[in-house]
C-alpha cells in the first residue's frame, strides 16, 4: 500500500512535468513561429529564402506544437489514471530522449515511473473502478 501511495506521487509528478514542459512547448513554438515571420520581413527581396523561411519556421512550430500538444493531454490523462495517457506518455517521453539532456532526463523518469509494476496496477484498477 505504501508502494502504491508513493507511485501515485511519482505519476502527480510526471503529469505536472509533462504539463509544464509542454506549455513551455507551446510558447517556444510561437516565438519560433512569430520569430521566423519577423526575419521574414526583412529578406523581401529574395523570394527564395522567403519560401524556406516559411516553410521551416512554420514546419518546426507545427512539430512542437503537436508535441507539446501530446504531452500537455496526456498528462492531465495522468492525473485520471486513465490508460490510454500512460501508454501516450510513454511514447511522448521516449520522442523526449532525442532532446538531449533535459527531455531525455525527463524521459528515462517517466518511463521509468509508468513501466513500473505498481503503477500499471494504478491505471487497472482504474479501469475497473
Amino acid at each position: 500500500m505504501e508502494k502504491q501511495r508513493n507511485m501515485k506521487q511519482h505519476v502527480s509528478f510526471v503529469g505536472a512535468l509533462h504539463i509544464g514542459f509542454g506549455i513551455l512547448g507551446l510558447m517556444g513554438a510561437l516565438a519560433i513561429y512569430f520569430g521566423f515571420h519577423f526575419i521574414f520581413n526583412f529578406i523581401e527581396e529574395e523570394p527564395i529564402a522567403q519560401k524556406i523561411l516559411s516553410s521551416l519556421g512554420n514546419s518546426i512550430a507545427l512539430i512542437i506544437l503537436f508535441f507539446s500538444s501530446l504531452g500537455i493531454v496526456g498528462g492531465i490523462g495522468l492525473f485520471s489514471y486513465r490508460p490510454w495517457a500512460r501508454i501516450l506518455v510513454m511514447i511522448v517521453s521516449a520522442i523526449n530522449c532525442l532532446n538531449v539532456p533535459v527531455g531525455t532526463a525527463k524521459g528515462v523518469y517517466s518511463i521509468w515511473v509508468l513501466m513500473q509494476p505498481e503503477t500499471i496496477e494504478l491505471f487497472d484498477d482504474s479501469i475497473q473502478s
